[in-house]
């Protein structure tokens, strides 16, 4: 089983530079406003990775009664998966499902 250090603070989103406030039902793992996260963890809450480029959303996929987003790197390339969270747009969810 996963490890995970819940982390949820605010922060300056580095791709669109709005404010993103705590979630405060889980853990903030992305901007709600471009959907951008940033590669930080190796385990989730962890910020441990070196690379810590910017994760551009690519994709959605289908995860029980939500959706996941599918980010790739903009650093290393590398492909993770973080669940939608309540509040993020979604124009940009409906832009990435249609986007294939």
């Amino acid at each position: 089983m996963k490890q995970f250090n819940m982390i949820d603070e605010n922060f300056i989103c580095e791709h669109c530079k709005k404010e993103v406030l705590p979630l405060k039902y889980s853990a903030r793992d992305h901007c709600p406003f471009c959907l951008y996260s940033k590669h930080l963890d190796i385990l989730p809450g962890d910020r441990q990775n070196k690379c810590q480029g910017l994760m551009k959303p690519i994709g959605i996929e289908k995860f029980k009664d939500t959706y996941k987003i599918i980010y790739k790197c903009e650093k290393c390339n590398q492909l993770h998966k973080n669940i939608m969270a309540n509040d993020d747009d979604y124009n940009f969810i409906i832009n990435l499902s249609i986007a294939k």
